[in-house]
């Protein structure tokens, strides 16, 4: 079986432990880091080659301005930006644009968004 390789870099540091609680014990997601300084994420997404990186979503739900850089870097990587304090995920990917789908806050909505399967939310 071939596993989903994730990168995390929520801040603060409860989500991030939040987040790597609710998929550590997923048979087909590796986690292959965490970062805790977003100043290093350019550099350690091209290191790592992640498929998914799952990073903090800003207060005006606008999309992060770093996505288009990483996803200048590693076009085929997905980005899952979440924001619990308001109840919201954002799931980000380039194909020809950069695209984005909401996701279902909770556990499974994290779960399928990092699978690439399930419904999205949309608005």
């Amino acid at each position: 079986m071939e596993r989903t390789r994730v990168l995390v870099a929520n801040r603060p540091r409860l989500m991030r432990e939040l987040v790597l609680a609710t998929i550590a014990e997923q048979p087909d997601i590796e986690i292959i880091g965490e970062i805790r300084n977003d100043a290093e994420l350019p550099h350690i997404v091209v290191e790592s080659q992640p498929d998914i990186l799952i990073i903090a979503l800003d207060i005006s739900e606008e999309r992060p301005a770093i996505c288009d850089q990483l996803l200048s870097l590693r076009p085929q990587m997905k980005i899952v930006a979440l924001a619990p304090e308001r109840n919201r995920g954002i799931l980000f990917w380039a194909v020809v644009g950069i695209q984005e789908a909401h996701i279902e806050s909770s556990e499974q909505g994290i779960l399928r968004a990092l699978r690439g399967k399930g419904q999205l939310i949309q608005h």
